[in-house]
Order: C-alpha cells, then structure tokens, then sequence
C-alpha cells in the first residue's frame, strides 16, 4: 500500500474475466505447442522440423508477453503514474530489460 492507504497494483491485479480467458488461451496453444516439440523429440524427427516449432513456440510465448505487458501499461503503470507512485516506470524500465535478454 502507497503512504496514504491505497492499494497499487505492485501487489496483485484483478483482472476482467475477458482479460483473463485471453491471456489463459494464449497460454494453452503455447501448451499444446509445447506438448507437439516433445512428441516430435520423442519421435525423433528431423531437427530443423523441431526448431521451427520451437520458433513458432517462441513467438506464440512472445505475443503472450506483449499482450500481459500492454495490459499491464494500460492500467497498474497509468494507475500508479496518475497516483503519483513514479517508481512504477523504474518498474517497467526493469521488467523491460529483463523481457529483452
């Protein structure tokens, strides 16, 4: 909780059910694809066959992260910037470095 009282989102996020059923769907075709690499290394296909599902892996994980990252933006780092809470963009400026590795 901020100096006043209130509740920033630096603790947990209430997410609109909408929000949540699309990011849960992101989530089980990176899954699905996942299970798919394992199936192909078990079957022993051929590499470049895996590693461009593993790409594809890559990329569905990829939008997932943009999705949480832009709805994260739009509301806890606008909420905490109009509540004064400015550390909220040495926040983002950390979580962004850590996505660009």
């Amino acid at each position: 909780m901020g100096e006043d009282g209130a509740k920033y989102c630096h603790e947990s996020k209430q997410r609109p059910p909408e929000e949540v059923r699309r990011l849960l769907n992101r989530l089980s075709r990176v899954e699905g694809q996942i299970r798919g690499i394992r199936g192909m290394v078990e079957r022993g296909a051929y590499c470049p066959d895996i590693l461009t599902q593993a790409a594809a892996a890559t990329a569905a994980m990829n939008a997932f992260c943009r999705d949480l990252l832009a709805s994260h933006i739009r509301s806890c780092v606008a909420e905490d910037i109009r509540a004064g809470q400015d550390d909220v963009i040495d926040e983002l400026v950390d979580t962004l470095q850590k996505l660009m590795k």
